[in-house]
């Protein structure tokens, strides 16, 4: 009985150990390591029709979601003093009628973001990340009722500003598309 349970100890140890390498947990982020502080400029805006504060609400959602999960990254607004800036610009906002109701009347509206955005070692003086074509869509439906009408509008921006900031964010941190550019 004690060799059958030794046996099972050795196998089970052995398979242990055999499969250390398989899982690596991440650990630090996909940028240079000298880059600790991430400048976060407003974001400027190309769009004709833009919405209000449309280029803020990215801003401060790409600001909001470094602190969440930028592994100890400090984020400022001015690039003087920073590693790294994030660089973002509105290209253009639409607001379409996607979907008809039996009067001919838009029921489902698809809101369109496209911007650009750029991230520059400002300590190397590298280009890590250009994206000048970020797309990003949500829909939303209007009530048939007069009386309960919400404006779903701004509620979309709001989820496109987090899905485009978590884009971003996860792009610095995992170093996905990051690139080595000498200039």
């Amino acid at each position: 009985m004690k060799l059958i349970n030794l046996s099972l100890a050795l196998v089970l140890l052995l398979l242990v150990s055999g499969f250390t390498d398989c899982y690596k947990p991440v650990t630090n982020s996909g940028l240079p390591k000298h880059i600790r502080i991430i400048a976060v400029p407003a974001f400027q805006s190309e769009a004709r029709g833009l919405r209000y504060r449309v280029g803020s609400r990215f801003t401060e959602a790409v600001t909001k979601e470094i602190i969440r999960r930028g592994n100890g990254l400090k984020v400022q607004g001015s690039p003087t003093g920073a590693d790294a800036v994030i660089e973002g610009t509105i290209r253009d906002f639409s607001f379409t009628g996607v979907l008809l109701d039996r009067e001919g009347r838009a029921r489902v509206y698809e809101v369109t973001i496209v911007s650009a955005v750029t991230i520059r070692d400002l300590k190397e003086n590298k280009i890590l990340y250009d994206n000048q074509n970020f797309v990003f869509r949500d829909s939303f439906e209007f009530s048939r009722d007069p009386r309960s009408f919400f404006n779903e509008e701004d509620p979309a921006v709001e989820r496109i500003a987090r899905m485009f900031a978590e884009s971003v964010v996860s792009t610095v941190v995992n170093g996905m598309g990051v690139k080595e550019e000498k200039r």
